[in-house]
């Protein structure tokens, strides 16, 4: 089997990390912190990570060469900012 690095992996990797600080240190907005509120957050980031990481395997079988899974994911993420912007 062939280790491909992939832009999701990155953001899977991103997702963990920021889920294991959340646990570790708790979550806060604006300064103020969540006391009940962290585990719940950090398994949200868990979850996103999940999801993201079941999208780059289906990428994967969609694309067999390692540049166009780069081009998919790298347009899907600016995809994905560009709708989360407009809904904001």
């Amino acid at each position: 089997m062939k280790l491909r690095f992939t832009p999701l992996n990155f953001f899977t990797a991103f997702l963990v990390a920021v889920a294991a600080y959340v646990f570790i240190n708790g979550a806060g907005i604006a300064g103020k912190p969540l006391e009940h509120w962290g585990a719940t957050i950090g398994w949200i980031f868990l979850l996103f990570a999940f999801v993201v990481f079941v999208i780059d395997i289906m990428f994967r079988n969609f694309f067999i060469e390692t540049k166009r899974i780069w081009m998919v994911e790298t347009f899907f993420i600016i995809l994905v900012v560009v709708i989360f912007l407009l809904v904001k």
